[in-house]
């Protein structure tokens, strides 16, 4: 199982490579397109199976009811706040993301935001909501007895390993194939659209706007596809070296990006009286109260 995670990884990365590479952001956007539709079906395609696999949405929720009345009740364990900071984390944070930002190069007037509103919100909606009901379905099909391999040895859930036990447990290995594309197509999205801001600040707002800013729209090109190449490179390196650490770096980059971003970015949108000193104290502001609390979370708590 490692040795076809890893073939997977560097797949994902060379694959990457070459499109960025050679297409850039038009390429991305044309494979995020049909990585969305392979997207919509694999979820659907996994949420048939787990209905099916579980005697029906009523049976299933019987079960959950049965471990414990909360898990069906309209917001179950572990409450209000904390699902409220994970939907607010996951949701309204990204909103001054850089990298999904950059999607907003690709409008072309003013009937393509409603299009685009429309479908990311279905797209949005329909994603969302059958992961977290997906989610909840752990406790109906994996237990200790008959899949240990979700478990730690005192019991308590291994939630690294819940999803890929549920996923043997639920899909034919017929279908398999679509589930892994489905977790590819998500994984090369992000990686594609990461990387693509990445270079595009190392090279244009850097190097251009500091280094050289005579340089030529070829010299760029050029140079934006060995950043693009270099990035990729460098995540394949680090997902195979260190995996335990994307996890602790995914953490404080979300949360210390969004907190740097979406303070400007909001104030920007629906405020004329924002000034550069105030969009500058509030990225400051945001970044630094994050750090602390991600400090106070693994050294002091």
């Amino acid at each position: 199982m490692l040795g076809q995670l890893r073939r997977a990884v560097v797949f994902m990365g060379i694959f990457t490579t070459i499109y960025l590479s050679l297409g850039g952001y038009k390429s991305m956007t044309m494979i995020d397109t049909i990585f969305g539709m392979i997207m919509t079906i694999g979820v659907i395609i996994l949420l048939a199976f787990t209905i099916n696999r579980g005697d029906g949405f009523a049976s299933i929720s019987e079960k959950l009811s049965s471990i414990n009345p909360r898990l069906t009740s309209s917001i179950g364990p572990p409450g209000f706040w904390p699902l409220f900071a994970l939907i607010f984390l996951t949701s309204v944070a990204p909103f001054a993301m850089p990298q999904l930002i950059q999607k907003f190069y690709a409008i072309k007037d003013q009937k393509a935001i409603k299009q685009g509103m429309l479908a990311s919100a279905f797209f949005a909606l329909l994603i969302g909501c059958i992961a977290y009901f997906i989610g909840s379905t752990t406790r109906v099909f994996l237990n200790p007895e008959k899949t240990p391999g979700a478990f730690l040895p005192g019991g308590e859930p291994n939630v690294d390993a819940l999803m890929p036990e549920l996923l043997n447990n639920i899909i034919p290995e017929s279908l398999s194939i679509i589930i892994l594309l489905l977790i590819l197509s998500a994984s090369m999205s992000t990686l594609a659209a990461l990387v693509l801001i990445s270079s595009s600040a190392l090279i244009k707002d850097f190097y251009a706007g500091f280094i050289n800013r005579n340089t030529s729209d070829k010299r760029l090109t050029l140079f934006m596809r060995f950043g693009s190449a270099f990035f990729v490179i460098l995540s394949v390196f680090i997902a195979l070296l260190r995996p335990d650490s994307i996890v602790a770096i995914l953490g404080i980059s979300w949360g210390a990006i969004g907190a740097a971003f979406l303070g400007p970015f909001v104030w920007g949108l629906f405020s004329k009286r924002v000034n550069k000193f105030g969009a500058y104290s509030s990225s400051i502001l945001g970044l630094f109260a994050s750090l602390v609390l991600f400090y106070f979370q693994i050294c002091v708590i």
